[in-house]
């Protein structure tokens, strides 16, 4: 089976994946397309970030930004992740770059490259013209479980409702966010630490080694779990938590570290 990467980073999640794919036998990965994110429409770009600063406050926002961090830089202490172009040019992988996701471009993309299946690595929304260009379509991973904790960053969420674990959620894509049908899926435990920083550090990091190992598994084995993929049904959606559900965080962090 032939399978392409989709990516909105050149050093993330795709990158971090991309030698565990390589080293298997059962797939080829044929291309890497990274969108880079170029803003068409500020205004509706603008607008929509006000609306969710006015829903969880300006405080709440201030704080995402500051967690932001602790996903990002504080996981290159425990696992160095290259550049998705370096890996692709040692490997001879065509590298392809699109304005946005949802573009002409990107399905024309997907297109020559031949692929059978299409993977979401570290993407925003993705529109059904993207999502079908690809004979099987395409999936993502959603680093939590799924249906619980849809769009909702990891690690955190579980805190909040006083879970000691975490995990992540290989589905098929549709035309919503977090709502496709599961094919696999696994807990990982949180790695509690003194802060919680690094505590979301770390174990934000072993996620990472967890669900590409999930990864190679769901290629390795696609056409059973394709045609047994599970349906959600109702789940719950998650975004950037208010300061007041922030202190709960901590507060539930604290009685949690000490299990």
């Amino acid at each position: 089976m032939k399978v392409f990467i989709l990516t909105s980073s050149y050093s993330g999640t795709a990158a971090h994946h991309l030698p565990y794919l390589l080293n298997a036998d059962d797939f080829e990965v044929v291309m890497v397309i990274v969108s880079k994110g170029i803003i068409k429409d500020k205004k509706r770009f603008y607008i929509k970030k006000l609306k969710k600063t006015f829903k969880i406050g300006l405080l709440g926002a201030i704080n995402g930004i500051r967690m932001r961090k602790w996903f990002n830089q504080g996981v290159d202490e425990y696992i160095k992740i290259g550049d998705i172009r370096d890996i692709c040019k040692e490997y001879d992988i065509p590298v392809a770059e699109v304005p946005v996701i949802n573009c002409e471009q990107t399905v024309a993309y997907i297109k020559e490259s031949g692929a059978d299946l299409g993977i979401s690595l570290g993407n925003g929304y993705i529109g059904s013209k993207v999502f079908s260009s690809a004979p099987r379509g395409m999936i993502n991973i959603h680093h939590e479980i799924l249906p619980s904790y849809q769009n909702a960053q990891s690690i955190i969420w579980q805190i909040y409702n006083k879970s000691s674990v975490t995990g992540y959620t290989i589905h098929k894509i549709d035309k919503h966010i977090d709502t496709g049908d599961i094919l696999y899926q696994k807990e990982v435990p949180i790695q509690f630490k003194p802060k919680l920083s690094e505590t979301i550090a770390r174990t934000s990091a072993a996620l990472l080694k967890a669900s590409a190992d999930g990864l190679v598994y769901t290629l390795s084995h696609f056409d059973v779990l394709f045609a047994n993929a599970k349906p959600q049904g109702k789940g719950t959606s998650y975004t950037t938590p208010s300061i007041w559900q922030f202190i709960r965080i901590l507060n539930n962090f604290s009685k949690l570290k000490h299990k």
